[in-house]
C-alpha cells in the first residue's frame, strides 16, 4: 500500500427485497405479491437484513482515518477504482467474480453477508474479522491468492473473467466457428465454448465434467485454463474432435466466428455485458496477465 491512508471500496448487489420493492412501491404490496404466489416475505427480508448489518459492521471496522466508498454491482462499469482501494465485496460469491474483471492489483476480500444464498468459497471472512484483516492488509502482511482469469481479446477489446467465457450464439442456439488449439484446426457446430479456470471449476465446468465424464484438475492459482465445446455436432462438414483441452500460460485458443448474427462473448454469467462475436471476427483466449488478489483469512 502507499503512504496515503487507504480507501475501502464497500461493493454491494441490490437485494431480493430491495428488487422487490423497486417493482412494488411498498412492502405490503411485496408481501401481497408473494403471498398470491404461496411465498413469505419473511425470508427474503431477513436475507436483506443480514446484508445490512454486514455492511454495517464492515463500515464500522475501518479506521476512522480511513476513506469508504460503495458502490453496487451495476454501476461498476461506472466506478474508478484506484491503485490505493481495498475492495470489500459483501453477499455472494458471484459478486467478487463480476467486479474481478475491473479491479487492477487491489487485494479484493470477499464478505459473507451472514445468510445461506452463498457457498462462500470466494466471500468467506466474517464481518467480525474484518478490522484485523484490513489492519494486515495496510502492513502488507495479509495472505493473498493469485488467482489466474482468463482473457478473450477481439482486436482492440478486451473480456476478464475470473471463472469462465461464454462463446457462441446469445441464444445458446447452435453456433459454428473454427476452433485452433495449436496446431490443429477445426470447424464446429455447438451450442458454444466454454473456458473455465480453476476458480471456475466448481460451476458451469463441473457440471459439464459430470455429464460428459471428461475431467480437469485445475487449483484457482494454476496458470491455465480448460476449454469445453458443448455438444459438438458431428456432421459431413463439423466435426468433434477439440472437445476439450487444456490452455497454458504460454499458448492460446483461436475460435474464428461462423455466427451470422448475435455471436457473443460474455463472462461470469453477466450476459449483458459481452463482446460482439459475429462472421469473421476472431478471438485470442488466453491466460490474462492480471490476477485477482484474493485476501484469505487463516
Amino acid at each position: 500500500m502507499s503512504s496515503l491512508a487507504p480507501r475501502v471500496v464497500l461493493v454491494t448487489r441490490q437485494s431480493e427485497y430491495q428488487a422487490l420493492l423497486a417493482t412494488h412501491g411498498t412492502r405490503g404490496q411485496a408481501e401481497f405479491f408473494l403471498n398470491s404466489r404461496q411465498q413469505k416475505i419473511a425470508a427474503v427480508e431477513a436475507a436483506h437484513n443480514s446484508l445490512a448489518a454486514a455492511v454495517q459492521k464492515a463500515k464500522d471496522a475501518v479506521p476512522l482515518d480511513w476513506s469508504i466508498a460503495q458502490v453496487e454491482r451495476n454501476d461498476l462499469d461506472r466506478f474508478l477504482f484506484s491503485s490505493n482501494d481495498i475492495v470489500v465485496a459483501i453477499g455472494q460469491d458471484g459478486l467478487v467474480a463480476n467486479l474481478a474483471k475491473y479491479c487492477s492489483g487491489q487485494p479484493v476480500v470477499g464478505v459473507s453477508p451472514g445468510n445461506k444464498g452463498s457457498e462462500g468459497v470466494l466471500t468467506s471472512v466474517q464481518p467480525r474479522d474484518l478490522g484485523g484483516l484490513l489492519a494486515r492488509i495496510e502492513q502488507n502482511a495479509a495472505n493473498i491468492e493469485h488467482r489466474t482469469m482468463v482473457e478473450a481479446r477481439i482486436g482492440s477489446e478486451s473480456l476478464f473473467a475470473l471463472n469462465e467465457l461464454f462463446i457462441g450464439h446469445q441464444t445458446h442456439q447452435s453456433a459454428r466457428y473454427v476452433i485452433r488449439d495449436g496446431e490443429t484446426k477445426e470447424f464446429q457446430s455447438s451450442s458454444g465454448v466454454i473456458v473455465s479456470t480453476g476458480t471456475g471449476m466448481t460451476g458451469w465446468a463441473k457440471s459439464i465434467m459430470t455429464a460428459t465424464n471428461q475431467q480437469f484438475d485445475i487449483a484457482p492459482t494454476d496458470p491455465k485454463a480448460v476449454y469445453f465445446a458443448r455438444e459438438p455436432w458431428p456432421s459431413r462438414t463439423s466435426g468433434c474432435d477439440l472437445k476439450s483441452g487444456v490452455i497454458r500460460q504460454s499458448g492460446g485458443l483461436d475460435i474464428t466466428s461462423r455466427i451470422n448474427d448475435r455471436g457473443v462473448i460474455f463472462a461470469d454469467g453477466i450476459e449483458q455485458d459481452f463482446l460482439p462475436f459475429n462472421w469473421g471476427q476472431k478471438t485470442m483466449i488466453s491466460i490474462a496477465k492480471k490476477t485477482l488478489n484474493l485476501v484469505v483469512f487463516h
